[in-house]
């Protein structure tokens, strides 16, 4: 475990992981978003981005698995190729940032990220016009840059689909396929760039089940309170992620 982790306390360093991997699988499973923004800074903190996002990259992508094939079907696959065709661009640009950046560097940039993304979910804006192919392609660069370097490419474009004419299975099946998309381009571009090495792998196997269970228990808990309450407790979570995973704060969560 040792050596999996790089930790002189690998137990203690794999229950802080195991709790954060919970923790943001349960704020998905009951508002659908919130993840990546919760476990990528602070699993950036603990072991560094090049840690964090591939791992949080092969644990989602395993286990969204299911929800793919009803995507397709109903999804605006037109539209969703427009975007991932921003995201053949984005994704790669993102992905050099996390091979080649300073780390802390790097953890500053996901930081500023992550703050600025939670100001855009906190604010309710969605777009309201209708989508169109330029700016969707835009939306798709801005939204793979963020998936490439840190898997948190996610509100842009829930910003950009949700405020549409669309019916919500459309753009819930949209959003599902588009992702599919950007995480084949992003462990295309993490497996080139030696971003997946086989203690990765290892990782994302021993918290897959506790990520999985997360998802199934955020699901079935969002019918216990209001919407709007989860929603808060979510952007709760993540604004208190952000701020405890700062660079600046590392001496206090790694218990000086």
């Amino acid at each position: 475990m040792a050596e999996i982790l790089g930790s002189p306390d690998p137990w203690s360093a794999y229950a802080l992981l195991l709790f954060i991997t919970f923790t943001a699988s349960l704020a998905r499973g009951f508002s659908g978003f919130g993840a990546a923004l919760i476990f990528v800074p602070l699993v950036s903190a603990l072991f560094g981005p090049q840690v964090a996002a591939p791992l949080l990259l092969v644990t989602d992508s395993l286990m969204s698995l299911p929800l793919i094939p009803r995507a397709i079907r109903l999804a605006d696959r037109r539209e969703a190729a427009i975007m991932a065709t921003g995201a053949i661009l984005g994704v790669p640009a993102g992905t050099w940032a996390l091979a080649t950046l300073d780390a802390s560097v790097l953890r500053w940039i996901i930081s500023a990220v992550a703050g600025a993304m939670l100001i855009l979910l906190a604010s309710g804006w969605r777009y309201q016009g209708q989508p169109k192919p330029p700016l969707t392609v835009v939306v798709g660069l801005v939204s793979g840059i963020c998936s490439g370097a840190a898997q948190i490419g996610g509100p842009p474009v829930v910003a950009y689909w949700l405020g549409g004419r669309t019916n919500a299975a459309t753009v819930r099946a949209n959003i599902v396929f588009f992702f599919a998309l950007t995480s084949i381009l992003s462990i295309l571009g993490y497996v080139v760039g030696g971003l997946v090495p086989l203690h990765i792998l290892t990782l994302a196997a021993l918290i897959a089940p506790v990520y999985g269970l997360g998802l199934w228990l955020g699901s079935h808990m969002f019918g216990l309170a209001s919407e709007t309450t989860f929603r808060r407790i979510c952007l709760a979570l993540i604004a208190t992620a952000t701020l405890i995973s700062l660079p600046v704060l590392d001496g206090w969560l790694r218990g000086g």
